[in-house]
């Protein structure tokens, strides 16, 4: 007797759990790779628009309209964490410590003070709010840092509630575009030259693809400013995640819950995205794999932006409340008025 092809296959058409691992998660996998090559395809033509912007765009129409298959649901799982944790660990490899160096002490400080207040003030705010530990740990690192990709990294510490991730997510995506065309018009009104501009930029805005834009708009020499001030930020990421793992795991010992799992002391994607930065400062990868490299980190993270997409149900977002979008007001605020305040006075 023939076995039939449709063995692994359920009336429903998902993909049954006696299926090989890889079989499982192929289909989800699948669709986010088109997901991410459509998203770089309109970003190639539309370089103003963040080919993670479109994916996660995509991912919430998905999930809102036509639904998720059950058989996309362990790809998307896949691509949702462990391809966008490779992703930032390539990040590392677009970051090279002399360019942060170069900037000087005084926009380091600045950066460094962007960061550290950003996320511990925004911190506070989001529980004066009431709203849990671990969703106000999220938005306070997307907004200080880097947008989705710290939101992702944040997760990987503390291990916060699927819906927290989404909608921390969410914000970054809305108040990160809602930036794009104020800043350049906020550099117009206060009379920025191009480097002052690049500042405002690079220190202030969510997303790096977002400060792409604004640089872009803004002219070039603001656009490398921005770019380097920006990716400053991104170097902290790693600090930032070695703090939290280490408060993380203080407070499970001071509760004494031995049944909870508590977080590596670092992270091994954060040690990797150390690894590749300072792979990327000796000078020894050359530039064609750099591009190259640079494409398929774009391409793992829009795949994840994907998958974190299609968590996000526009009835669970109408159930969070103002408190959130409160948090991300604030923190968008003090971002940008800690980046405005170093421009003005330096």
């Amino acid at each position: 007797m023939t076995v039939s092809s449709t063995t692994h296959q359920s009336a429903t058409g998902a993909v049954s759990p006696k299926a090989p691992k890889w079989r499982q998660a192929a289909p989800g996998l699948l669709v986010a790779a088109v997901a991410a090559a459509i998203g770089l395809s309109i970003n190639a033509f539309l370089p103003t628009v963040s080919a993670l912007l479109i994916t996660i765009l995509l991912g919430v129409i998905v999930r809102n309209t036509v639904g998720v298959r059950e058989s996309w649901e362990r790809g998307i799982q896949i691509a949702a964490k462990p391809v966008l944790r490779i992703g930032i660990v390539l990040l590392g490899l677009q970051l090279a410590l002399n360019d942060v160096l170069n900037l000087g002490f005084g926009i380091i400080a600045l950066v460094v003070a962007i960061v550290a207040i950003g996320v511990l003030l925004s911190y506070y705010v989001g529980r004066l709010l009431k709203l849990s530990r671990t969703q106000s740990l999220l938005i306070a690192s997307g907004f200080s840092i880097c947008g989705a990709a710290a939101v992702a990294a944040a997760d990987g510490v503390i291990d916060a509630e699927e819906e927290e991730v989404v909608t921390a997510v969410a914000l970054v995506v809305i108040f990160g575009t809602l930036m794009i065309p104020l800043v350049p018009a906020l550099a117009g009104l206060l009379d920025l030259d191009d480097q002052q501009a690049g500042i405002l930029a690079g220190g202030s805005i969510h997303e790096v693809a977002q400060v792409v834009a604004v640089g872009g708009m803004i002219g070039s020499g603001a656009l490398a400013t921005a770019v380097i001030v920006k990716l400053a930020r991104v170097v902290l990421l790693a600090p930032m995640m070695a703090v939290i793992s280490i408060l993380q795991r203080r407070a499970h010992q001071d509760t004494g819950d031995g049944s909870v799992k508590r977080p590596p002391l670092i992270p091994l994607f954060v040690l990797g995205f150390i690894a590749m930065m300072l792979l990327r400062t000796t000078g020894i990868v050359p530039e064609p794999v750099l591009d190259v490299t640079k494409i398929v980190q774009t391409f793992l993270l829009a795949a994840a932006m994907f998958g974190l997409g299609c968590g996000v149900k526009v009835e669970l977002l109408k159930k969070v409340g103002a408190a959130p979008f409160v948090q991300g007001i604030f923190a968008t605020v003090l971002v940008l008025g800690i980046a405005m305040f170093g421009v003005l006075i330096s």
